[in-house]
């Protein structure tokens, strides 16, 4: 069996090559593969960014999606912040305070940009968060080739905090609450720790016709 770390860094020099073939928003404007939005599978991702179960799923499971085009048929809902708390004004989090700048870093790029540029971001992210690494979060902004500014005028101006405390409360509304992390919903529904199956959910729980060749074979 691969190690989380070994798939990770397969994963991640993979990064690089899918940003050079494939521009950015390659999978919506492709109609022979991309669902109507009112078909489209809800899939809610809620976790925190230094813990490994979480890292690993967003790097492996969720690499999948864009790798057998999967993300067509799917409007994916990455939600940081969970085990974090509002004291106060500011936000404290379950593992510390270098899980509280890669919460916030996220979340300004799940804010910023679509979805084909956030996730290549938050996996490399994760993988640094695997590889005890998070400090070395700007390599992953210049590596993929993204604008630093964006990111960084979202977290230095406070805007990562109140998106926090929204992604909080959110996360506090769920019902059933998390008992696991990652916590995955599709279509509302959660999944538990089923959730390395996620591909198989979204397949069945897909109803339109664009469906993706990945779903035949499950």
């Amino acid at each position: 069996m691969v190690s989380p770390k070994r798939a990770c860094i397969i994963v991640l020099t993979l990064i690089s090559f899918i940003f050079m073939c494939y521009p950015f928003g390659s999978y919506a404007d492709n109609d022979n593969i991309t669902a109507f939005d009112s078909e489209k599978v809800n899939v809610s991702v809620y976790y925190e960014s230094l813990s490994i179960p979480c890292a690993t799923f967003i790097v492996k499971n969720l690499q999948e999606f864009f790798y057998h085009e999967i993300i067509s048929i799917v409007n994916l809902h990455l939600v940081p912040w969970a085990n974090s708390h509002v004291n106060n004004n500011s936000i404290i989090c379950q593992n510390g305070v270098d899980e509280c700048t890669l919460n916030s870093l996220e979340s300004c790029a799940i804010n910023i940009w679509n979805v084909d540029k956030y996730y290549y971001l938050i996996n490399c992210f994760e993988f640094l968060a695997i590889d005890g690494i998070p400090k070395n979060w700007k390599s992953c902004i210049n590596q993929l080739g993204l604008p630093i500014e964006p990111i960084m005028n979202c977290y230095n101006r406070g805007t990562a905090t109140e998106l926090g405390k929204t992604y909080i409360n959110e996360t506090t509304q769920l019902s059933p609450p998390p008992t696991i992390l990652p916590w995955v919903l599709v279509n509302n529904q959660p999944v538990g720790k089923e959730y390395e199956n996620i591909i198989s959910y979204v397949c069945k729980a897909y109803k339109g016709s664009a469906v993706p060749a990945a779903c035949n074979l499950k």
